[in-house]
């Protein structure tokens, strides 16, 4: 992904950067891959941490994730309103979200999430991940991301000043390119739960057993 697809993007000819979004992602299978915490894994990105939680939970859980992968989507709509419910509103679990697009339109979707307040970054990322067929699928995904966004409030003003902010579009590579090269994430979604990997889609009940260990 590099930034011509991006501005091309935001000028409103941007489709044919997103040829193949539909495209299979890569997934492993869920298991453990690292018996340590990575080095520098808890440090914050250039944008700042996306969280909820308390920070002095006995428990930190990081999700790597891609706007456009369907296995996310999954995990999101199946599993995350139970895990939120049983284990970070309860206080037992820091959750860190972080972005790790696989592609071009995934790393606009993340773009405009951190453009907006950021109280509304998470529910604009729940939406897209329960509404995923309705932008990330479709023959022109880049006008069908401006219509959807149109709800959180974006004009087609703000949508292309947003896609054209070159900060924000370092940060968010950045934060792929270091778990990437320095944690060992390939692949979507990938989680650390205190500093394990576990990578694949997750149900409720992997994790209870995962953090029942």
């Amino acid at each position: 992904m590099n930034r011509r697809s991006l501005l091309t993007l935001a000028a409103l000819a941007g489709a044919a950067a997103f040829a193949g979004v539909a495209g299979p992602e890569r997934l492993a299978p869920i298991g453990v891959a690292h018996a340590a915490a990575p080095d520098g894994l808890m440090d914050a990105g250039p944008l700042g941490e996306m969280a909820l939680g308390d920070p002095n939970a006995p428990n930190t859980v990081i999700e790597y994730a891609s706007m456009t992968c369907s296995h996310c989507a999954a995990f999101h709509e199946n599993a995350w309103p139970a895990f939120k419910e049983k284990y970070v509103d309860t206080g037992k679990v820091y959750f860190i979200f972080r972005e790790y697009p696989l592609d071009a339109l995934a790393t606009a979707a993340f773009m405009l999430a951190r453009c907006g307040p950021k109280e509304r970054y998470f529910p604009l990322v729940d939406l897209m991940f329960n509404r995923q067929a309705e932008w990330a699928f479709t023959d022109n995904p880049k006008q069908a991301l401006l219509t959807f966004v149109r709800q959180a409030g974006f004009t087609e003003e703000s949508f292309n000043a947003c896609l054209s902010n070159k900060e924000i579009q370092d940060g968010v590579l950045a934060v792929k390119t270091r778990a990437a090269n320095d944690f060992g994430v390939s692949s979507t979604p990938t989680f650390f739960f205190n500093g394990e990997m576990k990578r694949g889609e997750l149900s409720i009940e992997d994790i209870d057993a995962i953090l029942a260990d």
